[in-house]
């Protein structure tokens, strides 16, 4: 399928002018089509040849200005147009398909009621999968839509939505939207299961499946608290109204991302609607999805980037307006924790790749539709939101908002570009904005702060000098710890500095009164984004105090720059899980736990730690999580409990505790076992042998829901036996059945590190099977065979020579090509670290 070039819509934009879209979707045509009728009202500039772009099983009739045009003329998903200059009114019927894929319109039948549900994804260029449209961002248009469902149906769109005609027929008018650009349409249609509301003068509202709604009513309080806190808090901070008609989240099934920003109609994973229990920290995660999409109706959707080049602009914005609004409106008052340990990793490590880019790529670096895609990644969220905490900490909060509130003003329901924001937020400060932003935006990698701390020249002070491997300028803070004198293990801060690095390298050098502290940390608060190091005394103090330190940033920050210094291995694994084993079991806060375990069983476990020295790495973990349980009993430590609970689970070696548990339908002292705990549990037995496919499908008639049959397929393609692996293989490669969700929970059960000898034959199958499905099946499950499909678990060169010759050889697509290209580097990471260990 051809993509869209950044060349073409620019030509298009300066032919085009849209105006309105008239949609009418039938659903109600079967399981596999269903009916899309457009008409599209436009404006020419002057004549000449363009393209309107559709994905139809069957092109019906295309009228333009009333003369047919043939519909054999559709080349792959791009009907030409011969245009004359002036008003034009274009007229497409087509039957289109439904998605199992996330893409499009997707369609899912609920296995714990039969019932069935419809939503859109219609993001960069997957609104033509749903209705012909002139699909790019920058022509924007108003929406007009009816919706023909089966009765008992509820239908959702962008705007308020009412059953029209007789209720049998199953008609449903949406109000006329704003101007939308055409990835942000959404529709979601089916028996939901609905929580209504109003908040200032607006209809609010909840939708689930009905199969969900127990759970959903559980946490409707708490939800609508934070819709409302946060709606109010960007109405604080924000000149510009809340632009639409009304606010629907809507929480779907088999969703590819953690939640999209349609307006006036959020679609979120559902998964968010809780079906077992949860730490308060994934409460605040789920919280910060709401902000962070109420503040893309903003930033994204009242103002909307002109070509994808300027991704960031939608993502990070929203990524920082996330957790701080949560913060500033709502109890969860720790998020800078959690981005800190959980999120902002993701940006470091995809800046460390070949695949890097900078925040904000020069224009014409993203050249089509298919390379936008890739850009959705840690740079364009974490790395961007770290970014503008930065700007934000230099410029001021003041001047900040100043800027983006001239933003939203001269651009409403327009377009805009990196300069013209620049220009937005320059007009406000007296600072140098531009350079500031050919800094930071326009490069890419991770600077690296290191100090020194030599002896001093003069009596009574010590000497610092910090070291700027790097190109950015960095407004950060200094934390100076001292030993406690009635307590060796506890730190007690001094006055923190404030610095001011320049962009050009330069070490300051400074000579400070008193003795030197116990413990110096670079970008204390985490207020920039940087690779930090300790000097050798400091990594000493850090090592025997570190859960003593008063603030959990601070220890964020430490365990930041231990987890870099396995990566680049300069700290042995061994070393980061000592670390954990002494320090985790004092950790009070949940965030920080959650992110040291996670890192600790998945990448230092699984893959930094060699094969012989694998069993010791779990006995750790185990040791570790047995302290935090015995600490935590009888404490209302419900979080901490769950978290040492699933990192238990997933690293026994032996069975039995895990089948006592299993048996007793808890454990010892709580928590009692939920599905995602049992299916957790039967999962890492599954990998250990100790279960069979009837105690899975025991367990499935038990929880027949979604969910389980997810975690049916991740046991069964989990069990150490051949004809189940090749069943698994069959069904993630060798046809089209699973939807996105169950291919990618196969994949996950398929490699384990316990079965090396019995998956290694799968090496030579698994590059071309993942092409093949990549260019069959389109970038969804792309990305799910190159990330979860991957054989993460062969760590070892002939892998990597295998992989490096698919990306010479076998011409991977766009996504699946970038999925192998960051999965090879961090196999050359883990092997490099392998190496260093001797």
């Amino acid at each position: 399928m051809p993509v869209l070039t950044c060349d073409e819509a620019q030509t298009r934009a300066r032919l085009l002018d849209v105006h309105r879209y008239e949609i009418d979707l039938d659903l109600t045509r079967g399981d596999e089509h269903f009916r899309s009728t457009t008409v599209i009202h436009f404006t020419a500039r002057n004549s000449g040849d363009t393209f309107v772009e559709l994905k139809p099983v069957t092109l019906h009739t295309v009228r333009l200005d009333g003369t047919p045009l043939d519909p054999a003329t559709l080349d792959d998903n791009r009907l030409p147009l011969t245009l004359t200059a002036g008003p034009h009114e274009l007229h497409v019927e087509a039957d289109m398909r439904y998605s199992r894929t996330g893409e499009g319109m997707h369609r899912f039948t609920d296995p714990a009621d039969g019932e069935t549900y419809l939503y859109t994804q219609t993001f960069i260029d997957d609104a033509q999968r749903v209705f012909a449209a002139f699909d790019q961002p920058d022509l924007k248009a108003v929406y007009d839509a009816t919706v023909t469902a089966p009765p008992h149906w509820t239908v959702l769109g962008n705007a308020r939505a009412t059953r029209v005609g007789p209720p049998a027929q199953g008609r449903w008018h949406l109000a006329t939207t704003k101007p939308l650009s055409t990835y942000f349409v959404a529709f979601a249609a089916g028996p939901w299961h609905s929580v209504h509301t109003e908040h200032a003068g607006l209809p609010f509202a909840l939708h689930c499946r009905r199969s969900l709604a127990p759970h959903l009513d559980a946490d409707a309080g708490e939800l609508l608290d934070i819709t409302r806190r946060c709606f109010d808090r960007y109405h604080e901070i924000f000149d510009e109204p809340y632009p639409f008609d009304s606010y629907d989240q809507a929480f779907v099934p088999e969703f590819n991302a953690g939640a999209m920003e349609n307006p006036g109609l959020v679609t979120f994973r559902d998964e968010f609607v809780y079906r077992s229990a949860v730490t308060d920290t994934e409460r605040q995660t789920r919280g910060m999805v709401i902000a962070h999409e109420m503040a893309h109706m903003w930033f994204g959707d009242l103002v909307t980037l002109r070509w994808w080049d300027d991704i960031w602009l939608n993502e990070s914005f929203a990524e920082y307006m996330g957790y701080q609004v949560l913060a500033d409106a709502t109890r969860f008052t720790g998020t800078w924790t959690d981005f800190a340990i959980a999120r902002k990793s993701w940006g470091y490590d995809a800046d460390q790749r070949p695949s890097t880019h900078p925040v904000a790529p020069a224009p014409g670096a993203v050249t089509d539709t298919a390379s936008a895609l890739l850009n959705f990644d840690g740079i364009s969220y974490a790395k961007g939101a770290s970014a503008l905490r930065q700007l934000v900490t230099w410029l001021g909060e003041k001047d900040f908002l100043a800027g983006i509130n001239d933003h939203f003003s001269r651009h409403r329901f327009g377009n805009a570009t990196l300069a013209d924001f620049i220009d937005s937020l320059d007009r406000h400060s007296s600072r140098d904005v531009p350079t500031w932003a050919a800094h930071w935006l326009r490069t890419s990698g991770v600077d690296t702060l290191t100090p020194h701390t030599p002896a001093p020249t003069t009596p009574g002070t010590w000497r610092l000098e910090l070291h700027h491997d790097g190109t950015r300028p960095h407004h950060l803070t200094v934390g100076l710890y001292d030993h406690t004198p009635d307590d060796p293990h506890a730190l007690t801060p001094r006055t923190p500095l404030t610095l001011d690095l320049p962009a050009d390298g330069h070490t300051p050098v400074l000579d400070l009164p008193g003795p030197r502290p116990a413990l110096v940390l670079l970008n204390d608060g985490d207020l920039t984004y940087a690779k930090v190091r300790l000097d050798p005394d400091s990594w000493t103090t850090a090592l025997t105090s570190l859960s003593s330190l008063p603030g959990p940033l601070t220890r964020a920050v430490l365990w930041n720059a231990a987890r870099d210094m396995v990566r680049d291995a300069e700290l042995a694994p061994a070393a980061y899980l000592d670390a954990a084993r002494a320090h985790l079991p004092h950790e009070n806060d949940i965030a920080i736990t959650q992110g040291v375990l996670a890192f600790a069983r998945t990448a230092i476990a699984d893959h930094y730690t060699t094969a012989k020295d694998r069993p010791a790495a779990l006995a750790t973990l185990t040791d570790l999580c047995h302290d935090l349980l015995t600490r935590t009993e009888g404490t209302d430590a419900h979080g901490l409990r769950l978290t040492a609970v699933r990192t238990l689970i997933s690293s026994a070696t032996t069975p039995t505790t895990l089948q006592d548990w299993l048996a007793a339908g808890t454990v010892p002292a709580g928590p009692a076992l939920d599905p995602e705990l049992r299916w957790g549990i039967l999962a890492r037995l599954a990998v250990l042998g100790a279960t069979t496919t009837a105690d899975i499908d025991a367990e499935l008639t038990r929880d027949p829901s979604a969910t389980g049959q997810e975690g049916a397929a991740r046991c069964r393609a989990a069990l150490p036996d051949p004809v189940t692996k090749e069943a698994a293989w069959h069904a993630m490669y060798g046809g089209d059945d699973l939807s996105n969700y169950l291919f990618t929970a196969t994949a996950q059960g398929f490699w384990q590190p316990e079965q090396t000898d019995l998956l290694r034959p799968y090496l030579d199958r698994y590059y071309p099977d993942a092409v093949a499905v990549a260019a069959r099946r389109g970038p969804a499950l792309a990305v799910a065979a190159g990330r979860d499909g991957f054989p993460r678990t062969l760590i070892d060169e002939e892998n990597l020579r295998r992989g490096e010759q698919c990306l010479r050889d076998a011409d991977p697509t766009p996504a699946l090509r970038r999925r192998l290209t960051d999965q090879l580097d961090d196999l050359r990471r883990a092997l490099a670290i392998h190496a260093a260990q001797g």
